[in-house]
């Protein structure tokens, strides 16, 4: 399996080039050269495996570079960090089901991708005699799974961007409290857009990210959305296998557009999706763009799901590169408008294939909050924000005749205020949170800007 750019002129690159590439050089995400498709006898047997054995099988037939028995080590590793025996069970509430992507080391479904990706990294610098300096960019969950990926890790240094005061007090805790001598953690006075556009500027420094030998751990990285298109077809081999039905609604909360993309890539292997639903907060360019072809930026609103507060949404461009049929000349174009006016068009045939795809639904705090409450009432199950916007757009989207799958992303406990406000009480607290208020932080604060965390990056570089 090859890799290429979606802007066209990084081609021909194997999975561990890629992986250690992150942003492509030419300012585009990488992508397979080809999806490989799956029959449903593949799927049928696939959706039997317990998760370890799932992930290899899905992840061997996009890494053609490194040994199976290694490949196979580095998945069992990275799930053995997990609190439950399934990694990503499933659980049937009020007529919903939920996929719980919250038993990792950080209570988020960011841990699936980045426990594989840290012991993936720490593997490739070894098999290399190199070093990194990785550098990303968080609104809330990426920044602790990343740094719990790679805390200690030999030949890694880590430097997270979050915005300050934007993120929940526990996720903030989360990355501040985890003082390893190769963890930086930068508050920045902004909002997570301008934390992603200070690192693809970096990246985007070639002399810069080779000096520093720069590495991605926000979802521009493709393994990140590699390992996620697992728990897709994990959550439909135990729903499907429960109900007799062969197709499914997935409803997935999404700000950047990663986790729906693993799902986007999912189906085009073959799995039986019926339709992504895509759910957003009030921050909606991906919402406004599949309902009215309106990719426009506003101002980011601070909302109860601070995961999803994002304007531009780093992983759309993938997402282009098939809507304009792998066309990466037009990629290229589109992305440039975009950074220039703000905003793109979209044909009327294209805004069909999209309908075709998704459906999306926005949900604002009073009704995040509503579906909290009403949920926990109706089954003694607490959701996170996050989640309740997708149970929301699940509910109000989907056909009756199809079971909905619900992304629960994160652990309530980490998002306390908005529990609290919605059920009169805060979220049982999982062990690993105990005293976490009462630990040594370490954090420092900068502007929003490039050559201010450029320099920071260069003082503390590995």
């Amino acid at each position: 399996m090859r890799y290429l750019s979606t802007r066209g002129k990084v081609r021909n690159l194997t999975f561990k080039d890629a992986v250690m590439m992150g942003l492509a050089d030419d300012g585009g995400l990488l992508l397979p050269e080809s999806i490989p498709m799956l029959t449903p006898g593949d799927i049928a047997a696939l959706s039997k495996l317990a998760y370890p054995e799932l992930a290899f099988q899905i992840l061997s037939r996009f890494v053609g570079d490194i040994p199976a028995a290694d490949l196979k080590d580095l998945i069992d590793r990275s799930y053995q960090s997990f609190t439950h025996p399934d990694v990503t069970p499933v659980v049937h509430k009020d007529g919903i089901y939920i996929l719980e992507l919250f038993h990792g080391p950080t209570l988020a479904f960011k841990d699936v991708a980045l426990q594989f990706l840290g012991n993936l990294f720490e593997y490739l610098l070894k098999e290399r005699g190199q070093k990194m300096n990785i550098l990303g960019a968080t609104s809330g969950d990426t920044g602790s799974a990343a740094i719990y990926g790679v805390r200690g890790k030999e030949n890694i240094n880590i430097f997270i961007l979050h915005p300050h005061g934007k993120v929940s007090p526990i996720q903030e805790l989360q990355m501040t409290t985890v003082v390893d001598p190769n963890v930086f953690n930068l508050a920045i006075r902004g909002t997570f857009d301008d934390g992603q556009r200070i690192v693809k500027e970096a990246f985007s420094d070639l002399a810069f990210k080779e000096k520093h030998a720069l590495g991605a751990v926000n979802s521009i990285n493709w393994a990140r959305v590699l390992a996620q298109v697992v728990y897709y077809f994990y959550a439909w081999g135990r729903v499907s296998a429960e109900t007799g039905c062969q197709e499914i609604y997935f409803s997935v909360p999404t700000g950047n557009f990663g986790d729906i993309f693993a799902g986007y890539i999912a189906r085009r292997m073959g799995l039986p999706i019926r339709r992504l639903i895509l759910a957003t907060n009030e921050n909606n360019i991906l919402c406004r763009f599949v309902r009215d072809g309106d990719y426009s930026v506003s101002a980011v609103a601070q909302t109860y799901s601070p995961s999803m507060d994002i304007q531009l949404a780093s992983n759309f461009e993938r997402y282009l590169f098939y809507l304009y049929e792998q066309n990466s000349t037009r990629v290229a174009e589109a992305m440039e408008t975009l950074q220039k006016t703000g905003r793109l068009a979209f044909s009327d045939a294209e805004r069909e294939q999209v309908s075709h795809d998704f459906l999306a639904l926005t949900v604002d705090g009073d009704d995040t909050l509503g579906t909290i409450q009403d949920f926990h009432r109706a089954t003694g199950y607490t959701l996170d924000p996050h989640t309740a916007v997708g149970v929301k757009a699940g509910r109000e989207l989907a056909g009756g005749d199809y079971p909905v799958v619900c992304l629960a992303t994160a652990h309530p406990a980490k998002f306390g205020e908005a529990v609290r406000k919605s059920i009169g009480s805060d979220p049982e607290r999982p062990a690993s949170l105990e005293g976490i208020e009462s630990r040594e932080k370490r954090c420092v604060i900068l502007d929003a800007d490039a050559q201010a965390v450029k320099d920071f990056l260069q003082d503390h570089a590995i």
